[in-house]
């Protein structure tokens, strides 16, 4: 083989090489199209429903804090009026037995005197009925 039978088989191998690269191309381009025309609608409607899904989780997760710092709030009060309500409680039970003491003293001191007004009176009807008996 001569040397521009060689050169002219390089070249003819170059061309091929070309057309392979060009045709390589276009097949990328293609590709590159239906893959383009398959998944962008796919992907532009899970893109919208996560921007909405991220903006209603973003919302629950604000609603959530304030709600936690509420209810921190709430567990605070709850916790304050329980104390109090247990010791108003614990007031009104004591207030109660020391009224009932009272009570119960003042009618000793009351019914005590009627009482010894009642003995002696007894005594003296005792005394009038033995003398009675007597004549």
């Amino acid at each position: 083989m001569t040397e521009s039978d060689l050169r002219s088989q390089i070249s003819a191998k170059e061309d091929d090489i070309t057309k392979i690269e060009e045709e390589a191309a276009k097949k990328d381009a293609s590709a590159e199209q239906e893959v383009d025309d398959e998944y962008d609608s796919k992907i532009a409607d899970v893109k919208s429903n996560l921007d909405s899904e991220q903006s209603k989780l973003d919302e629950a997760t604000e609603k959530a804090a304030e709600w936690a710092a509420k209810k921190k709030e709430l567990n605070a009060t709850v916790k304050g009026l329980s104390k109090e309500h247990k010791m108003l409680t614990k007031e009104k039970g004591n207030a109660l037995k020391t009224k009932f003491k009272q009570i119960e003293t003042d009618k000793k001191i009351q019914i005590k005197p009627l009482r010894a007004e009642i003995k002696a009176l007894q005594k003296q009807l005792t005394a009038l009925e033995k003398a009675a008996r007597q004549e």
